[in-house]
């Protein structure tokens, strides 16, 4: 019998946040963009109960509750504590997929002849709020989809088994918009046909949900029904990372563009340093006031040095901006990964290395801006959040919108 954990940090921009600022904490939190262009990344359980969720525009979420706390976000905060999650995960069980930043499946089949799936659950769950400080809530099952839901209903911060065979009776009082897969699209189409709760599409013929919604009705009634043969996929490390600014009104200021792209490199070959990774691969990003899109990509020898990759960014942005036009997002991507660390040439100075181990050592301690070249200091007022950019959040003083 296959058991199938299902572990999902709980609001886990705002925990990281509440970590490192304990004066958050009972407060309505909302991250993401902040201007009208903005949209909410994450939020609290007390911004919820105002109606508030993810992907909502900014401006409305402000609208709902004007005394929530906005922050901009901090994603090597974020990739901090996921790496902390990781591998604490990662020393206990040998098979693992890590579907996002905090959401994890780990496959615990044949465990209960030596130990318990469910105590060894509850004790790993322990461990991490332990040595994390960071809340979290499992769903424990026989496949994916019935542990994802369980630990939807356990939030927050805490732990739901489904028993083998009670898969149909867990999941029927339950909305349809619960099971995976069924967004808000579906979620209409079903609710069109009077389908509301799980139980009516576990009693639908197949071929009735297959005719209404395809392929993919198929699917849902399979979950519906507890079906779910997907197997949890060995986690593999990253291979590429990136960051995107969209401005809040388009620009067409040179030195600006050219100081938030260096701001971006350079935060992000910090997370190279920090993740002990090497980059091959550069590539560029562009996209104009019309939504044009231009990119423009470099093979390189492996790196984490910003002598070596700044100047490469910078010249593979001039080749690309020849338009002239206001321009509405740029970006730059690292890619082709691997595990190392800079080897030093003939020709480098070690004292450049140096300089980057006290860079980095102060950027761990005080945030991924707390050092920057001067070149880069605008970008950090003007830009569109984006949570895989590293933008420190602002001072407490100033997080009241």
């Amino acid at each position: 019998m296959k058991s199938v954990l299902h572990l999902d940090l709980d609001t886990f921009f705002v925990s990281c946040e509440r970590l490192v600022d304990s004066r958050l904490n009972g407060r309505p939190i909302l991250i993401g963009g902040t201007s009208d262009r903005g949209v909410v990344a994450s939020c609290s359980y007390e911004a919820r109960r105002f109606g508030i969720h993810s992907a909502m525009p900014m401006r409305m979420a402000k609208q709902l509750c004007p005394e929530a706390v906005i922050l901009r976000g901090n994603s090597g905060l974020y990739s901090k504590y996921s790496g902390i999650v990781t591998e604490i995960i990662k020393g206990e069980v040998p098979l693992y997929e890590k579907t996002s930043v905090d959401e994890f499946y780990l496959d615990l089949s044949g465990m209960d002849r030596f130990f318990g799936c469910q105590k060894f659950a509850s004790e790993l769950r322990q461990k991490i709020i332990r040595e994390s400080g960071l809340p979290i809530s499992f769903g424990l099952s026989i496949n994916k989809t019935v542990s994802k839901v369980a630990t939807g209903e356990a939030k927050p911060n805490n732990e739901i088994s489904v028993i083998a065979g009670t898969e149909k009776p867990f999941l029927a009082p339950l909305s349809v918009k619960k099971i995976p897969m069924v967004g808000d699209k579906t979620y209409r189409t079903l609710c069109d046909l009077g389908v509301k709760r799980i139980q009516t599409v576990q009693e639908m013929p197949i071929e009735l949900l297959e005719k209404v919604l395809g392929k993919h009705g198929t699917t849902i009634w399979k979950k519906a029904n507890g079906i779910d043969n997907s197997p949890v996929i060995q986690y593999q490390e990253r291979k590429s990372i990136s960051t995107e600014r969209t401005f809040d009104k388009d620009t067409i200021d040179v030195n600006k563009l050219e100081g938030i792209m260096i701001a971006m490199a350079e935060n992000l070959v910090f997370q190279l340093r920090r993740g002990n990774k090497l980059t091959a691969c550069i590539t560029v990003k562009i996209r104009y006031s019309d939504f044009q899109t231009y990119t423009l990509q470099r093979m390189i020898p492996y790196s984490a040095s910003d002598h070596t990759i700044l100047p490469i960014v910078l010249e593979l942005y001039r080749k690309l901006y020849n338009r002239r036009v206001l321009v509405r997002l740029i970006g730059v991507r690292f890619s082709h990964l691997v595990e190392g660390a800079h080897q030093i040439s003939l020709f480098e100075d070690p004292k450049v290395l140096d300089l980057y181990k006290a860079m980095d050592h102060i950027r761990d301690r005080y945030g991924d801006r707390a050092v920057m070249r001067a070149k880069g200091m605008e970008a950090k007022s003007i830009s569109r959040w984006n949570p895989f950019n590293g933008e420190p959040p602002p001072l407490l003083a100033n997080r009241r919108q």
